[in-house]
């Protein structure tokens, strides 16, 4: 079939044009709200040389095309169907009320952090480029090579300020991009951020050392302490939430041509004096124990912890709910310079690639899945596992067993490694490049370790049949 028949094939296994509600895509998937999803034939749908997989999360039937082709197909799809076209953010509202208390907050956290993520991923990389040259003993004998070529400096100290300034404007980032979700005016979240870091503020680093130098100031008997919220999350998020609620009630009793006038500083006010006085201590201090708590689980037993986060960091990643750990490392990378969560969970990333990479070789008689575990194992190892992930291990099963199983083993010895990344940074084979250098060798051995127990692991799965399923009598 060509293009055009292939599209029109994926819109007749979905249950034809009348079925589709609303549709939009994302970078590798069509993303669909149908009307009767049992109306879906899944099998003769993945036969379609387009579709990589498929699989139904949060109200929304999602199928799995890969990254620069989904946007033709979708093209095409619209053409054909006449489906209402919306925006991924419009797709998120229409589902938003689906799902328990748990999932909407996960749901809510990754709208949230998504959008700043390429720029908290430039950073990291940047921080790692820079560790690159600033650093001893990589290219030279006990020397950086800044040390050799001593006209890089003014580079290095360049690239260093560039990559600082998104944790320094951490709050700014997320305060941004927390009151669009909240449907605040993102401006107004902008002016919050730079509040909260205002440099006439004690740093929060500097709190964290010298509680006891803090100023305050007196608000008619209320001491309020003038400490400011470098590298912190939830108190900005919280802040930010307070804004938009303030914003929108003001909005309701004020005069339209009087709002320009009113709204703004009045939220500001009313929301920075709850964030000093009363809900930025507190969830700095819950963020602090959350932070704490974590490097106290690390620091007992790391190898034990990062087994389990290993383990569950593949179905995490299916569920969503991998999000709350993104903001745990995004609090770390601003209040302790480093990240262990990330490189630790980076596992993951390298083991859905390789399962995928080992069904390709066990793959025979179906040509197009071969072509689909080759190519998921390209898209995962560049940092996209959803191909991986759908498209190959979880229909396999085995292979995601073998990638949890391997993961735990690389997690935990990177753990306890003590391995260390700079940031949150790209995700797959350049993952190294955000590692601090002198952890490059436990990290590059945990991988190492991740990757033969994934092979052999889906091998011993595949000639045992312990988790047989019927698609194995296709491949």
């Amino acid at each position: 079939m060509g293009f055009k028949e292939n599209v029109a094939d994926i819109v007749k296994q979905i249950g034809g044009p009348e079925n589709v509600s609303n549709a939009t895509h994302c970078v590798t998937r069509l993303r669909l709200i149908l009307i009767d999803e049992s109306l879906v034939n899944k099998k003769a749908l993945e036969e379609n040389e387009l579709v990589k997989g498929t699989f139904s999360a949060s109200g929304q039937f999602q199928v799995i095309i890969g990254p620069g082709l989904v946007e033709k197909v979708y093209k095409e799809f619209i053409e054909q169907t006449g489906a209402g076209e919306v925006s991924k953010d419009d797709m998120k509202k229409i589902t938003a009320k689906n799902g328990n208390v748990i999932q909407k907050g996960v749901r809510i956290l990754a709208d949230i952090f998504i959008p700043i993520l390429p720029a908290i991923v430039a950073a990291g990389l940047l921080l790692g480029l820079n560790n690159l040259l600033a650093n001893p003993g990589i290219f030279y004998d006990e020397q950086s090579i800044l040390d050799v070529h001593t006209g890089w400096t003014g580079f290095a100290e360049f690239i260093n300020v560039i990559a600082n300034t998104a944790f320094t404007f951490l709050p700014v980032l997320i305060a941004w991009s927390a009151a669009r979700k909240f449907g605040g005016s993102p401006l107004l979240g902008i002016v919050l951020g730079l509040l909260l870091v205002h440099p006439s503020l004690m740093s929060a680093y500097d709190y964290a050392g010298n509680p006891g130098d803090v100023e305050y100031w007196n608000l008619f008997g209320w001491d309020i302490a003038r400490i400011g919220y470098q590298g912190q999350v939830l108190p900005v998020i919280f802040a930010t939430l307070i804004l938009t609620w303030s914003e929108k009630q003001l909005k309701r009793f004020i005069h339209d041509n009087l709002q320009m006038i009113f709204v703004a500083p009045l939220a500001l006010v009313f929301t920075g004096l709850l964030t000093f006085g009363i809900v930025g201590p507190i969830t700095m201090t819950g963020s602090a124990w959350i932070t704490d708590g974590i490097l106290y689980l690390f620091e007992v037993s790391p190898a034990f912890a990062g087994a389990v986060y290993g383990f569950i960091s593949g179905p995490l990643v299916i569920t969503g709910m991998h999000h709350i750990f993104l903001g745990v490392n995004l609090q770390m990378a601003g209040t302790l310079g480093y990240v262990t969560l990330w490189p630790i969970g980076e596992t993951v990333t390298l083991a859905q690639g390789a399962a995928a990479l080992t069904m390709f070789f066990i793959i025979k008689q179906n040509k197009k899945l071969k072509g689909v575990s080759l190519t998921a194992t390209l898209s995962a190892w560049l940092g996209v596992t959803e191909p991986a992930i759908y498209g190959i291990n979880l229909r396999f099963r085995y292979p995601f067993i073998a990638v949890m199983i391997a993961s735990a083993a690389g997690s935990a010895f990177l753990a306890a490694q003590g391995v260390k990344a700079t940031s949150v940074g790209v995700g797959g084979v350049l993952s190294f490049l955000s590692v601090f250098p002198e952890h490059w060798g436990s990290y590059f051995t945990g991988m190492g370790i991740t990757f033969i127990l994934t092979v052999g692991l889906t091998f011993l799965f595949f000639k045992s049949k312990w988790f047989k399923t019927t698609e194995d009598a296709n491949i």
